[in-house]
């Protein structure tokens, strides 16, 4: 039982990636998702979550109007899709279940982090 975030890598400036949460053992429509990520040196950041039955995402106002949270229930599968990429958003990327109407991590289940390095 676990999720698993993959997807980083090492892109320049105003580029793009689609990091994706995968579950295992267990099925991500019953909970909601967030993104986190952890620069070196910095506190842990959130990103982006979306809710399981409310319909509702939050954004950083970092990376607001430049990533996009959805899910593929049908693929258990959630996706953050960022483009115009900035060195700023180097870090390791985390997905985790968030509580339903606060972008927090609920504790319940962490993915591994995924590795996105922007720099030209």
């Amino acid at each position: 039982v676990q999720l698993q975030a993959f997807g980083g890598g090492l892109v320049q400036p105003g580029e793009s990636l689609r990091l994706s949460c995968a579950a295992s053992g267990f099925t991500l429509d019953s909970y909601a998702i967030g993104w986190f990520r952890q620069a070196p040196g910095k506190e842990r950041e959130k990103i982006s979550c979306i809710s399981n039955r409310a319909g509702l995402t939050y954004y950083a106002p970092s990376v607001k109007d430049r990533f996009t949270i959805s899910r593929d229930n049908a693929k258990n599968t959630v996706y953050l899709q960022m483009n115009s990429l900035k060195p700023d958003d180097t870090a390791v990327y985390y997905c985790a279940t968030t509580y339903e109407l606060l972008c927090d991590p609920d504790g319940k289940y962490w993915g591994q982090g995924t590795l996105v390095t922007v720099s030209s």
